[in-house]
């Protein structure tokens, strides 16, 4: 069980290291990136960059989530309930987790979705149409997720190294 858990736990810093490390790339570079740059460049990157990078923050977050919830049943069974909620570590890795799964919704649920948004328009506007109305929207919606999940990341990862 412990070299179950010790796999698990590297499993789950590797893949929140993914997500957090995208998460802090889309906020603290390329959205000022795209402030500052012409519009063609904001295409291409759009169509060849930010889908690929994307991929690899849904996923980062999925699997961060699930060696996480891994973790938490196999703690939580080993120490019983009573004495899992009672300890500093289980009061811990709840909150931690609670938060965790948030992020995940938001990044499956608002940011994700939005994006797609974002890309289809840019896609729209490359091949010579007019962009998607939804699309600022999008943009607004995904942009906010993303910065509560920049906020929450700070004591998710505090709590994940507790």
């Amino acid at each position: 069980m412990e070299f179950t858990l010790f796999v698990l736990r590297w499993i789950h810093f590797l893949a929140g290291i993914t997500w957090i490390g995208l998460l802090y790339y889309f906020n603290f570079v390329q959205t000022p990136f795209f402030a500052e740059t012409e519009a063609p460049v904001r295409v291409g990157a759009v169509q060849k960059l930010v889908p690929r990078a994307l991929w690899w923050f849904r996923w980062g977050a999925m699997v961060t989530v699930l060696a996480g919830l891994l973790i938490y049943i196999m703690r939580m069974s080993e120490m019983g309930s009573g004495l899992f909620y009672a300890s500093p570590y289980g009061v811990t890795i709840t909150v931690g987790g609670l938060m965790g799964i948030v992020m995940l919704l938001n990044v499956w649920l608002v940011i994700w979705p939005n994006q797609q948004i974002v890309i289809a328009s840019t896609n729209q506007v490359a091949a010579g149409g007019q962009a998607l109305p939804a699309a600022a929207g999008a943009g607004g919606r995904g942009a906010r997720a993303s910065r509560t999940n920049t906020v929450f990341s700070i004591p998710v990862v505090f709590y994940m190294g507790g």
